[in-house]
């Protein structure tokens, strides 16, 4: 098991501002690592990064929050940065993903919260909404579809089939992650550029990241995929609470149809679609932040 490392630097320090803080928390039997900022009393709203991302991923959404008169938390999803990465699979599969943010929110006090997600972090906040429907108050997604709408793109659908190759590349053994570490993680950074616009990540951000993968290594973040394939489906479909989608239509691993098909899903839903914007269209378009906080509010469009 990689315990995290509590001397390492990569937390909220990276974003020298005030009012920005690093803590550790016991949750569902891990210790997460989890930057906050704003006002403990103010309305909780969670957000989770994906793949492969850290806490950082949300550079961008943290002070506009807080700003907003929200109390932000964000972990590093277990196995990720500096957050602890048990061994094997199975703690990986979705349901235990989603019972550390059941944790995570109970940590901070409360009984529900607005939870938001981007990439596999909106995989999880989909199953704490379905999961746990009476713990999010208001979910917002980014780019990643409903998971039952995904199910059924990926076993019909001959494009999605092609993007999702990595999926189903991740359930080799060994051999992703011996191709992702080598060379200084180049494949690691190349994830990164090709999923988006150019300029997205400059030079900087990226040693950032490269550090983040170092602490725990990339088998714990291949392992959410594992896990991902083994997880039983939530036994409720549809959505219950208000629920935003963003979407880049520009996204080179999921085809933009799924966005539609996943509002379908939802009792009280609403997409907002983005072009010229890919996979990471809330740190591309600053409109993105915009329409979160009014969702997150409350506020009609």
């Amino acid at each position: 098991m990689a315990v995290p490392n509590t001397s390492q630097t990569t937390d909220a320090s990276l974003l020298g501002e005030l009012g920005v803080e690093s803590t550790y928390r016991d949750a569902n039997g891990v210790q997460l690592h989890v930057v906050t900022a704003g006002d403990p009393d103010r309305p909780l709203v969670v957000l989770l990064h994906g793949h492969p991302d850290f806490w950082y991923g949300w550079r961008d959404q943290i002070r506009a929050l807080a700003d907003a008169g929200f109390r932000v938390v964000i972990p590093d999803q277990r196995g990720a940065n500096l957050s602890e990465a048990p061994d094997g699979t199975d703690p990986y599969r979705i349901n235990e993903l989603a019972a550390d943010v059941r944790e995570l929110i109970h940590s901070e006090g409360r009984n529900s919260a607005h939870v938001v997600g981007h990439d596999f972090g909106a995989f999880v906040a989909w199953n704490v909404a379905l999961r746990y429907p009476s713990l999010v108050d208001r979910l917002g997604i980014f780019n990643v579809p409903h998971p039952t709408v995904y199910w059924e793109t990926v076993t019909s659908s001959l494009r999605q089939i092609a993007r999702s190759w990595y999926v189903w590349f991740y359930q080799v053994p060994r051999l992703p992650e011996w191709l992702l570490e080598r060379n200084d993680m180049d494949n690691m950074v190349d994830t990164l550029e090709i999923s988006s616009k150019p300029g997205t990540f400059d030079e900087e951000t990226i040693e950032r990241y490269k550090a983040a993968w170092q602490h725990t290594g990339i088998r714990p973040r291949i392992n959410w995929y594992r896990g991902f394939r083994r997880s039983g489906r939530p036994s409720q479909e549809t959505v219950s609470q208000p629920t935003l989608i963003c979407w880049g239509e520009d996204d080179v691993g999921l085809v933009p149809s799924m966005a539609e098909k996943s509002v379908e899903r939802c009792a009280n839903g609403e997409i907002r679609m983005f072009s010229n914007a890919s996979h990471w269209v809330h740190l591309e378009r600053e409109e993105v932040t915009e329409e979160l906080i009014r969702h997150l509010a409350g506020s009609s469009p």
